[in-house]
């Protein structure tokens, strides 16, 4: 009997069902602790953030009052915003198909380089540095002052190596002096000059120190004589340094300038034309007898070549677009060449083995089997530029900001940078979540594919 009641008492035997559902329960505990705080982080940085700006895009700007859909249709007729859609749109369909197409151009090339790596490391670079000290790079390298800008630096150095550029831009004619100034910038006489004479040119806005280094004193071709078959004369500059002298006539002690262009011109047409010499002198020999006027066309006097104004409302987006395919092109290459590495070899040798060139074998084989990863980084891509901000807001200037800003400059602008009015700043962050969710799904879903 002692041993049917301690029978009874004991516990029944437990099962092997009952302890597996023992041990997925302490599982999903120790998940649950390790997640939490992962999970607490994901939802004050951005659960929260995201659910507070959805609910402040139906209030006003000072959050008092509820406007319902009033900033959403406010945000889309307002000029600015239109124009940063239109810009954001530029980003999404230049940037990342450049960068994808740069990207593959360079893993394939690189494969066939010898430093391969140290190639790879030299194009990867950029990605360490931060946008904000991209943006002053690329601000100095797009200054407009061909002494400050590396860019225009090189644009002027060869426009003046294949064009030239006047030796006078400052140049000028004294009022009274005998020579007028034209509506094209040109410079001509009063005075009608026959052969058998000579006419001296006085010009003055040119600083002695910028004189040609083979300028030579005017006056002595400005004391000879002209044949009776020959118009000639001398230009100058009509100043004498450490002062003295007289205006309108050749002093000893003043420069000619030499370079400079010099027209004949009869019943409103050049009929002759010659160049300075080094003392500023110049001769029209077998000239019809009759009155003539000399005439200094304005390509003497035009300013200096300046370069391209990068930074204008015209090239702004493209330049700030391609300070970004500088940061990020090695990104693209780095991870389409991980692709790459991952091939068939058989493949690529099995078309070669049947006579296909190299861009067969690229355009046929490599591009079609790289088809998911260029997929992947394209995306990744677009998901990127649509939240470009700190190079737009660094390198475009203040008076072209508007002309270049995108969905993520123009809400900042919106909300803190002047406009204050952060239920409309607020909508247009809605709008942009809206925008870059579907290609995160896509981009996720590509993911959970290749896992397969």
């Amino acid at each position: 009997m002692t041993a049917t009641l301690l029978k009874e008492a004991s516990p029944p035997p437990v099962g092997m069902a009952d302890r597996r559902r023992r041990a997925r329960r302490r599982g999903r505990i120790i998940a649950i602790a390790f997640v939490f705080p992962a999970l607490l982080l994901l939802g004050a940085l951005v659960v929260y953030p995201v659910l507070f700006s959805v609910g402040r895009s139906f209030f006003d700007a000072s959050g008092t009052r509820f406007v319902g859909g009033d900033n959403y249709s406010a945000m889309f007729h307002d000029p600015a915003t239109i124009k940063a859609i239109r810009n954001t749109t530029i980003w999404v369909v230049v940037a990342p198909a450049l960068l994808t197409a740069l990207g593959l151009i360079l893993a394939v090339l690189v494969e066939k380089v010898r430093w391969a790596t140290a190639f790879k490391l030299l194009l990867f670079m950029p990605m360490a540095v931060s946008f904000l000290a991209a943006g002053i790079i690329f601000r100095l390298a797009y200054d407009e002052d061909p002494d400050k800008g590396v860019l225009n630096a090189a644009v002027v150095s060869v426009h003046d190596a294949f064009k030239g550029t006047s030796s006078y831009p400052t140049a000028r004619a004294r009022d009274g002096q005998g020579l007028t100034k034209g509506a094209d910038g040109s410079y001509r006489t009063t005075a009608a000059a026959s052969p058998g004479h000579a006419v001296d040119l006085g010009l003055v806005g040119v600083l002695a120190d910028d004189l040609p280094g083979d300028a030579r004193p005017a006056y002595p071709a400005a004391v000879r004589k002209a044949a009776p078959d020959e118009l000639r004369g001398v230009v100058y500059l009509d100043f004498t340094r450490g002062g003295g002298g007289e205006q309108g006539k050749v002093d000893k002690k003043e420069s000619g300038l030499p370079g400079i262009e010099v027209e004949a011109v009869r019943d409103g047409r050049t009929v002759a034309s010659t160049t300075s010499a080094a003392d500023g002198s110049f001769r029209f020999g077998g000239l019809d007898s009759g009155s003539y006027a000399l005439r200094l066309p304005a390509s003497n006097f035009a300013p200096p070549y300046d370069g391209i104004s990068w930074l204008g409302p015209a090239l702004v987006t493209p330049a700030i677009i391609g300070a970004y395919l500088w940061i990020w092109t090695g990104f693209a290459m780095v991870l389409i060449g991980a692709g790459l590495a991952s091939l068939p070899r058989d493949a690529l040798e099995a078309a070669r083995m049947d006579g296909a060139n190299e861009w067969q074998v690229f355009r046929r084989i490599t591009v079609p089997l790289l088809g998911p990863v260029l997929t992947v980084v394209f995306v990744t891509l677009v998901i990127n530029v649509m939240k470009v901000f700190d190079l737009v807001y660094i390198i475009a200037p203040g008076p072209v900001q508007e002309d270049a800003t995108v969905l993520a400059t123009q809400m900042w602008l919106v909300s803190f940078g002047g406009g204050n009015d952060q239920g409309l700043g607020s909508a247009l962050g809605v709008l942009l979540l809206l925008l870059v969710i579907p290609a995160m799904v896509f981009n996720v879903r590509r993911f959970r594919g290749s896992q397969r």
